[in-house]
């Protein structure tokens, strides 16, 4: 069969930027599983993306489905036919159906029974006949909240389209989109070359629209930009600072990208540079360029979409829009420092935290003293770590933070240091938010740590207490955020707190606002849940995790220790047969009435179990010098014979009562011995 290239582009106006990759990449995925779903084969795919189109291109593309066999059942002989052999209604009504004489059926026979069969041979149908209703499948599950029409069609998408094209090699397809009939017409760049131009063949999709000074494939767009904004800051010796979601912004705006460089007053490097880098990647989507010290240069990159033959013209405006947006953080700042953060504490009671739970300033009279608290438990600057709680959320009412939402926290360690106050408490405002989700980092120092503890505990202290327990993928407080933050402080830390005693704290702090009185165990329960899904991450088994989760846990460095230790525990050789062994004596003691008891040497008849009670009791005496787990659980390997040896020669469930009860007995001083760390039996799951 003929195989070719396919082009589909859809022209429109210009596309949302920070959706365009989302959009392109969906497209191409929809049409070609609507191709697929077709019975058209295909031997590779590119997709584009740019400002004005999304495209997909089929190469190899099968010319026409393949001819197939439908098999078409009818009604069951028995009901085909009546007593005198003549077809009933049912049967010719079925023929009738499917084009044919009741003589011409088949017969389908199955061990379940005789029907009707009629093998209809379907002929495969041309790309040509179908490309309208794949385009449509395609469209019609782009992700598209807001659809818009334009002229007086009801035609709905999410920017006006302009021109559609199908083409499968030099021919084009006849079909119809969005009110569009398709041709061969390609739209140029807005300002350089053709509007419009003529495309020759599929295969030449990218090479035609670059040549008309249009970067269709967004991935080498990107890269494009990426090289020319790196060589040009490594030509001035500076290091551009942009990450990757800037890059696809800056990229989804621009066709035919052109890296350029500005400059600013030396004047408005005084201000804190997150601020001037907040407004000019946010809402201009330049590149800032840094200094090897980190500190911010006064000239900085931006992407034009245009090669102009005046660059210096596109330069100065682009320097004439910067320079308002800088003077505004530089007033915004010069104008937030005549105000000390102490003195915006009464603003915060203008400020609600949740309705039930009051303002912002009750909220932060109860962070700094939960601050205060586990600066206590953890033997640091607990006056400091007060302090910082305090003032934490003062710099909500600046000026700077109500213009730039998200320099919380970094303005207020500028405004600290400003005040007078010392490095420690700067700092932890400015950390309290750490971190701020999956693989950020964690705050730097103690006093920092206690801040943003306090501030996650009070949160999640709250909520539950008032009973607004996280629902499916509802969670507007963002709790579960929160009890990963305060997991992986404590664990990665290393701090002996207790997350059922912190959040109990936290809890008391709130007074008589609180309902639920379930809270403590309702919240810790929801923070220590939230290892599972951490040290799955990390590819850990869910039966390790598992066992550690049944010894109840709270303390999260110790949770994590345990987990380590049978991690390690689970690669030993021995380990499938302990947790066997563990597992069975579970078992076995669940179906005794067996209250406990202690064990009576003198009643060990059998030399197994006289082992197995030596053995035990020198591993007790072990764990009493030992606080390594895994020391500890590897040590418990060497139990595996004298475990195997008992349950081979010896009866448990013997006919003397009091041998019976002592060697459950010993049992249970044996499942106690592994239950130290964690369930070992769970690992039997495996």
């Amino acid at each position: 069969m003929l195989t070719n290239t396919l082009l589909v582009e859809i022209g429109t106006e210009e596309l949302p930027p920070k959706a365009l990759k989302k959009l392109g990449a969906s497209f191409a995925q929809n049409f070609t599983q609507a191709v697929q779903d077709a019975d058209l084969s295909y031997s590779d795919m590119k997709w584009f993306a740019a400002p004005r189109r999304l495209a997909v291109q089929l190469m190899g593309l099968t010319e026409q489905q393949s001819d197939k066999v439908v098999e078409k059942r009818g009604p069951a002989i028995s009901a085909a036919f009546d007593a005198d052999g003549e077809p009933t209604k049912a049967a010719l009504g079925w023929a009738r159906g499917n084009g044919i004489d009741i003589s011409d059926a088949e017969r389908l026979v199955t061990d379940k029974g005789e029907w009707l069969l009629h093998k209809a041979h379907v002929a495969g149908q041309p790309i040509g006949s179908l490309i309208e209703d794949l385009v449509t499948q395609a469209i019609a599950k782009l992700p598209i909240p807001k659809p818009m029409r334009w002229g007086s069609s009801d035609v709905q998408f999410i920017r006006p389209a302009h021109t559609f094209t199908a083409m499968f090699g030099d021919q084009v397809l006849p079909a119809s989109i969005l009110g569009i009939a398709s041709g061969n017409t390609i739209q140029g760049h807005r300002f350089h070359g053709e509007p419009l131009f003529t495309l020759s063949h599929a295969d030449a999709y990218q090479s035609e629209c670059e040549a008309h000074f249009v970067y269709p494939d967004f991935a080498a767009r990107c890269e494009t930009i990426a090289n020319g904004l790196n060589e040009q800051a490594a030509a001035l010796g500076l290091s551009a600072d942009y990450n990757q979601d800037l890059l696809e912004e800056i990229a989804s705006l621009v066709e035919y990208p052109v890296v350029m460089q500005a400059s600013f007053e030396a004047r408005f490097l005084e201000v804190p540079k997150e601020a001037l880098i907040y407004t000019m990647k946010d809402d201009q989507k330049y590149v800032p360029l840094l200094n090897a010290d980190g500190s911010l240069s006064n000239t900085f990159l931006f992407v034009s979409n245009i090669a102009s033959s005046a660059p210096e013209y596109v330069i100065e405006g682009n320097q004439k829009v910067i320079r308002p947006r800088l003077a505004d953080a530089e007033f915004f700042f010069n104008t937030d420092k005549k105000k000390s953060l102490a003195d915006r504490l009464p603003e915060l009671e203008s400020i609600l935290f949740q309705k039930q739970l009051g303002t912002m300033a009750e909220k932060v009279k109860r962070i700094s003293q939960l601050a205060k608290f586990i600066g206590t438990q953890i033997q640091t600057d607990a006056a400091a770590a007060e302090r910082a709680g305090l003032l934490s959320k003062s710099d909500l009412m600046s000026e700077m933070v109500m213009e730039f939402p998200d320099v919380q926290g970094v303005m207020g360690k500028y405004y600290a240091l400003h005040d007078g106050e010392n490095e420690a408490v700067a700092l932890a405002i400015e950390e309290q938010y750490l971190p701020r989700g999956a693989g950020d980092k964690i705050p730097s120092t103690d006093v920092s740590a206690c801040v943003a503890l306090a501030d996650k505990l009070d949160t999640l202290a709250g909520i539950f207490g008032i009973g607004m327990l996280p629902k499916g993928d509802k969670d507007p407080f963002a709790l579960r955020r929160a009890a990963i933050g305060v997991l992986r402080i404590v664990t990665e830390r290393n701090y002996p707190l207790d997350v059922a005693t912190l959040i109990e704290e936290a809890i008391s702090l709130y007074g008589d606002k609180l309902s639920n009185e379930n809270a403590v165990s309702d919240a810790t329960d929801f923070v220590i849940a939230r290892f599972r899904a951490m040290y799955q991450d990390q590819g850990f088994s869910t039966e390790v995790i598992q066992s550690v989760e049944a010894r109840k846990v709270t303390k999260p460095a110790d949770f994590a220790a345990r987990v380590a230790a049978v991690a390690q525990f689970i690669a030993l050789p021995e380990a499938a047969s302990l947790a066997s062994a563990n597992k069975r004596v579970a078992n076995i003691l669940s179906k005794q009435a067996f209250a406990g008891g202690i064990i009576d040497p003198t009643l060990l008849e059998e030399e197994a179990e006289q082992a197995l009670f030596s053995a035990i009791q020198a591993h007790q005496s072990n764990l009493q010098s030992s606080s390594d787990y895994a020391e500890l659980l590897t040590s418990l390997a060497s139990l595996k014979a004298p475990v195997d040896e008992f349950f081979d020669n010896v009866m448990v469930m013997a006919d003397n009562e009091m041998v019976r009860n002592n060697r459950l007995a010993l049992l249970q001083s044996l499942r106690e011995l592994f239950l130290t760390v964690a369930d070992i039996s769970l690992l039997a799951q495996k």
